[in-house]
């Protein structure tokens, strides 16, 4: 069975992750908060990435690492601290984890990395400065790791779009936010975090053995399409 470290498995995207992959695969979760999931294949662990000594796992076939922010102001009303927060957990917190387990993913056969972007990398957004520059550095890590894990560890990125979970629960907290919101996009819709574990589980098993150094857009239209 194969074993499959999920970091932010305990809400959001990462929790759909753990309950799509329970039935075949061992899973663990770092979180700071707890899942609340009890099941024969999943460990939990307790642990802030930033502060907190990360706990030994033997072994690790896939590492998908979640944890983002949407921390939404204009550029005259954001910090130094802001800025270096959205850094910290974005991309600070996935090198911390990489650096920890490589050498248990270096000993599985067809190890994964995974890690999240966002659409506003690619696509300029009003108030998302701070955001957009800690996952551009996301982009970044993506391509440079894939160059140099190549030929044994396969690393790639998700980009979505808008996606219901409680991070972005203050974007569409009523019915017309909802709406407005599913209107901005080509497919009159955003993303359910169920959606976005689909191609995750996709991206870390061996069905994606081809792809490594990319960051796939799950954007509903927004980012390609004019119509």
């Amino acid at each position: 069975m194969k074993s499959v470290l999920i970091v932010g498995g305990s809400n959001g995207i990462g929790k759909s992750l753990v309950k799509i992959l329970l039935e075949t695969t061992k899973v663990f979760s770092i979180s700071r908060s707890s899942s609340g999931i009890e099941h024969p294949n999943f460990n939990e662990f307790a642990c802030d990435v930033l502060t907190d000594e990360l706990p030994s796992i033997d072994a690790i076939d896939a590492l998908v690492y979640c944890p983002g922010s949407i921390n939404l102001k204009p550029i005259s009303r954001l910090s130094q601290q802001d800025f270096s927060n959205d850094f910290s957990i974005n991309v600070l917190g996935a090198v911390t984890v990489i650096q920890k387990y490589l050498p248990v993913l270096k000993q599985s056969t067809a190890p994964a990395i995974l890690m999240f972007s966002s659409v506003a990398v690619k696509m300029g957004m009003p108030f998302h400065a701070s955001v957009a520059a800690s996952k551009g550095a996301v982009d970044g890590l993506v391509k440079s790791l894939a160059a140099e894990l190549a030929p044994l560890i396969r690393v790639n990125a998700i980009a979505p779009t808008l996606t219901n979970t409680n991070l972005a629960s203050k974007l569409l907290r009523n019915d017309r936010l909802k709406e407005m919101s599913a209107e901005r996009h080509p497919l009159k819709k955003y993303l359910q975090p169920e959606e976005v574990a689909q191609m995750a589980k996709f991206l870390i098993s061996e069905n994606a053995s081809a792809m490594s150094g990319q960051i796939i857009e799950m954007d509903c239209g927004i980012v390609n399409l004019k119509v």
